[in-house]
């Protein structure tokens, strides 16, 4: 069965000469795709390629952040070491350490539950539901009825898609609310961590390598997905069974070589390659100088917090991370911009659409408005943007971001479910209580003292009148000592206790983390309803727009894809390396490079094990002739965001030759405006995964399951 996504209506299927490196997209474009992709060296058929109801694509599975993909019979899902990396750290413990040591699940019954909130997501379909979320939806409509509406309709298709049992949906904006499609996904909410290298391979290089090439990294890792013994979706339960897939990918046979076909498919986060001028010049002088020092700041504080302390070392290892990673990625963006003279294109971009409107009467009609519109709102949105950066601070302070999910939770219970707020509806109630107990192994009192202080110094900054003065008076009176002393909810079981206490019993509380909560709110729904009525203008204004450049694109017989927004997407491009004046890029980084990396200390710690392996050069079946050694990761230049880490990369037969993890420094602007010349992704080679599973961690229950060598 075919999903023709995006039809004539948003003409996003016309054909067209585009980079075949550039582009996330959608399965049902496969057939308007296909004689560049049969080009390309695809040996599937288009058409099936696009196919939701087979292999490949609905053997790919989303984490809720990361992708991932079926690799067997019993349910086993491949993805990133990053991605898993959670659910290592919320299982460790001084003593038990699995973030350097690794893990491997000896059998079934010794996988071991993930952390809490983790879930599979396995995608069934994708469908247009444009008509029925502009039902009542009117140019006379003010900017917050305009939300409203679009809210209340989106409720009412999220609730009658999950009347199925076990169903996640989702409706997703296409250009700017032009277009409209629900994802439906097989909710599985029994998840459990199977194996994950040591961090010597899983995170070799750590900060030092990251975004970087040559990498020498194994970032690869395994969950398996469980489900009741009659099929149903249920949280974990000894009793459970794996689960079933449809479809699974097989692991390739035949080499992969330099100038191969490759594909990815995932499930990318945000791009931002359709945003005007305007946005991209003040994102770029001034939100993500902000963002990055922030992030900076923020990361040096927990590193001094935790130093010496092993338990919280371990605790807040996945919060450092993330942090690490992003504020690196935000450095990357800051210089690729320059390096391509983003701004510089996004203006000639804009000159051209605008001329374009203003050189014919019928398109001045019918979207110079929408422009002069558009123009207004990035304007009034652009300060907000920054301010919200810092005021955003404060709810690194856990114990305070959890009082008030929890109030909120209670007055939003208040209301029938249909007219609650996103995230606090019945079908949020499960999520919202693991979210809450991830704290138990994600937080320690002091160091969250030491990131709340910090965070209310960068909360000031922002102008008073843009500040929650409430809060801010609140926790003047009660004072730090107090806030920590006196509190309970870093007690598991009293702060789930709160879920189901009304609101009252809030406002009645001496909790010090509770009474902030309640003073704050007032505020928090003022401010959030200003930002519903921006909103809802805005939509009104880009989708037209964005009606206008899909128009234009057409025009010049140029393939308009949407930017990505967590919706299934697929890349193609191939194997290849990089060169520029004075430095070479080869596709392939080997075991030789990573040993001469290998210093024993710090980031570059491979386990004794491995290295003894690589230096005899015991390779097994995993070599690779035509190298001559064994492949370690690769380059390529398929079209890829934050959201595809873990996603599947495959041949042109549809199978599994290995893992997104990573792009490169100088191409993360990709975000933003796609260079053939540098955009460069890099994947793990399955063959140094199986290697690290057979000769170092001794993982042949999985090669078998897997049907390696079979």
């Amino acid at each position: 069965m075919r999903y023709p996504l995006l039809l004539a209506s948003t003409a996003l299927l016309i054909s067209a000469p585009v980079l075949a490196e550039e582009g996330m997209w959608l399965p049902g474009q496969t057939p308007a795709l296909g004689d560049k992709l049969k080009a390309a060296g695809l040996e599937l058929s288009p058409a099936d390629l696009g196919n939701l109801k087979a292999a490949p694509l609905n053997a790919i599975v989303s984490l809720g952040g990361c992708s991932a993909s079926f690799v067997s019979p019993e349910g086993l899902v491949a993805t990133n070491h990053h991605c898993v990396y959670g659910s290592i750290q919320y299982n460790s413990k001084p003593g038990q350490d699995y973030l350097t040591d690794g893990f491997l699940a000896k059998t079934q019954g010794d996988e071991l539950p993930a952390a809490p909130g983790s879930r599979i997501y396995v995608i069934e379909d994708l469908r247009d539901v444009t008509a029925a979320m502009n039902k009542g939806v009117t140019t006379k409509l003010s900017g917050l009825d305009r939300y409203n509406r679009l809210e209340a309709n989106r409720k009412a298709l999220i609730a009658e898609c999950e009347k199925q049992a076990n169903r996640r949906c989702d409706v997703r904006p296409y250009f700017g609310g032009q277009t409209y499609f629900l994802q439906q996904q097989l909710e599985i909410k029994d998840v459990r961590l199977v194996y994950a290298p040591a961090g010597g391979i899983g995170n070799f290089g750590g900060e030092t390598d990251n975004w970087q090439w040559p990498r020498h990294t194994g970032d690869f890792g395994f969950y398996r997905a469980y489900v009741a013994p009659d099929g149903s979706s249920v949280p974990y339960a000894k009793e459970n069974v794996p689960y079933k897939p449809k479809s699974w990918l097989k692991i390739a046979d035949k080499p992969l070589r330099e100038g191969d076909f490759v594909m990815v498919a995932g499930f990318p986060g945000v791009t931002q390659r359709h945003w005007t001028a305007a946005e991209v010049r003040h994102n770029f002088e001034q939100v993500y100088a902000i963002d990055q020092q922030l992030r900076a700041d923020y990361s040096a504080a927990i590193e001094k917090a935790v130093k010496g302390n092993k338990d919280a070392e371990i605790k807040y290892a996945s919060i450092l991370k993330g942090s690490d990673n992003y504020k690196k990625k935000l450095l990357g963006e800051i210089a690729g911009a320059d390096a391509i003279d983003l701004m510089g294109r996004k203006d000639r971009a804009d000159a051209e659409f605008r001329a374009w409107v203003a050189a014919d009467p019928a398109r001045t009609k019918m979207y110079g408005q929408a422009l002069t519109d558009l123009d207004a709102l990035v304007a009034e949105s652009n300060q907000a943007r920054v301010d919200n950066l810092r005021l955003a601070t404060v709810n690194r302070a856990q114990l305070l971001s959890a009082a008030q999910l929890l109030y909120r939770w209670a007055k939003e219970r208040e209301k029938p479910d249909a007219q609650r707020e996103p995230g606090y509806q019945d079908r949020d109630r499960l999520a919202l209580r693991e979210r809450l107990t991830q704290v138990e192994r994600r937080f320690d009192a002091g160091v969250d003292r030491v990131l709340f202080e910090q965070a209310l110094g960068e909360y000031a900054k922002v102008a008073a009148d843009k500040r929650n003065a409430p809060l801010e008076a609140k926790i003047a009176e009660l004072g730090m000592d107090r806030l920590y002393a006196d509190t309970r909810l870093g007690i598991t079981a009293d702060r789930l206790g709160w879920m189901d206490k009304p609101a009252a019993e809030f406002e009645a509380s001496a909790d010090p983390f509770i009474q902030l909560a309640v003073a704050a709110y007032p505020g928090q729904k003022a401010d959030e309803e200003k930002a519903k009525e921006r909103a809802g203008r805005l939509q009104a204004a880009r989708s037209a727009v964005m009606a206008g450049q899909i128009a234009f694109a057409r025009e010049q017989g140029r393939t308009l894809y949407p930017d990505a927004n967590g919706s299934l997407r697929f890349t193609y491009g191939k194997v290849t390396g990089k060169q520029r004046d004075g430095l070479v890029w080869t596709p392939f980084t080997t075991a030789e490079g990573l040993v001469a990396k290998q210093t024993g200390r710090g980031e570059f710690d491979a386990p004794r094990a491995a290295i003894d392996k690589l230096k005899a050069r015991d390779f097994g079946r995993y070599a690779d002739e035509k190298l001559g050694t064994l492949p370690v990761d690769f380059l390529s230049t398929v079209d890829i965001t934050n959201g595809n880490s873990g996603s599947a990369t495959l041949n042109a037969r549809g199978e599994f030759v290995g893992l997104a993890f990573d792009g490169t420094l100088d191409g993360v602007v990709s975000d933003w405006s796609y260079d053939a010349a540098i955009n460069r992704t890099i994947h793990v080679d399955s063959r140094f995964m199986l290697w690290t599973m057979d000769k170092v961690d001794g993982a042949q229950r999985l090669l078998t399951e897997m049907g390696v060598g079979q």
